[in-house]
């Protein structure tokens, strides 16, 4: 797969490649039989030939991810499990002053679990946060992440939002290149893998 999500993440744009797969098949019938089995929870919207040597995970150039939070007083129980609620009011205008500061190639230890033997240095090309109406969006395209990155980018930036946090606090925690000096790990539901991208212009199809 194109990337690899903590349990509970959603994925509207993931990417599965198979590299033994036999030049006869109908792939076709193959999307189909999936969908009979897995659907309506996992759904195969598009299948195609990919080039030799393709890879959906190692032969992506970004990704992108959308973090949903539903800012209102009271739940909506149709949002419930693909956005945060959050009551309290966001200073969306401050969260994304710091979002500003996190651009860039850095070494996001501080935002994430390294792998062993795995460099923490990410380049992170967008980091935004939006209003529309009562939900906030904070969207996450890098060239890879280390795991529980966006939740804690999101979680950190939660805390701009109500005031914890100032915006000018970014680089500094940064530079700690320490696990607790960054936010908390927002919860993993209101997370969703949008789109993968490819060299040549193809990529999985993207909502923002």
């Amino acid at each position: 797969m194109a990337g690899r999500t903590d349990a509970g993440v959603h994925a509207i744009g993931q990417v599965v490649s198979w590299p033994d797969a036999p030049d006869s098949l109908d792939i076709p019938t193959v999307r189909d039989a999936v969908n009979r089995i897995c659907g309506p929870s996992i759904v195969v919207t598009d299948a195609r030939p990919a080039d030799p040597g393709f890879h959906a995970r190692f032969s992506a150039l970004s990704r992108t991810y959308i973090y949903a939070v539903l800012e209102r007083p009271a739940p909506d129980p149709w949002l419930s499990k693909v956005a945060l609620w959050h009551p309290l009011p966001l200073d969306v205008a401050a969260m994304q002053e710091g979002a500003g500061h996190l651009l860039g190639s850095h070494d996001f230890s501080s935002f994430g679990r390294v792998a062993e033997g795995t460099p923490p240095t990410r380049t992170l090309f967008e980091l935004s946060c939006t209003r529309s109406g009562d939900v906030i969006r904070i969207v996450a395209r890098a060239n890879a992440f280390i795991q529980q990155m966006v939740r804690a980018l999101a979680g950190t930036l939660l805390e701009v939002g109500v005031g914890k946090r100032d915006p000018d606090e970014m680089p500094g925690i940064l530079a700690a290149r320490d696990r607790g000096a960054a936010g908390v790990v927002a919860p993993p539901h209101a997370l969703c893998l949008v789109a993968v991208e490819y060299d040549e212009g193809w990529s999985s199809p993207r909502v923002v």
